[in-house]
């Protein structure tokens, strides 16, 4: 297992996404699902920068290829305030732009492009888990 931390802002989601691929490339990931995972990333680093923190923290992503068949796993640790994003309620998407709320769409993507979507909060951080088959 690979690990990299970061200061939790939206700036450094390229530099977490970069040190994924390397592990990726690495394994002869495919290129689908380096990209769904690149996504993923993207969008769960983001709720870490925009909703974890009040004043500034830390983010902490691990990225490993285990199993037979080989699959990725990346973990996004923070010690922001407790938020299991697998508690919000799908979107609608059935329902027009203009009638659907605001948010959610990101985490829905996540949870829709991967094999499994893990949340729990253990010694005072958040852990989001995903898992994708390569």
């Amino acid at each position: 297992m690979k690990e990299i931390t970061v200061e939790a802002k939206v700036e450094n989601i390229a530099a977490v996404t970069n040190f994924v691929n390397e592990v990726l490339e690495a394994h002869d990931c495919p290129i689908k699902v380096q990209m769904q995972i690149d996504v993923a990333i993207d969008e769960l680093v983001s709720n870490i920068a925009f909703y974890a923190y009040e004043n500034g923290g830390d983010a902490t992503v691990s990225v490993d290829i285990v199993g037979e068949p080989e699959t990725v796993v990346v973990s996004f640790k923070d010690r922001g305030k407790p938020y299991d994003p697998l508690k919000k309620e799908d979107p609608d998407v059935t329902l027009s732009i203009e009638e659907r709320q605001i948010g959610g769409l990101g985490i829905y993507m996540v949870k829709k492009s991967m094999d499994e979507m893990l949340y729990e909060y253990r010694d005072g951080m958040n852990i989001v888990t995903i898992k994708k088959a390569m």
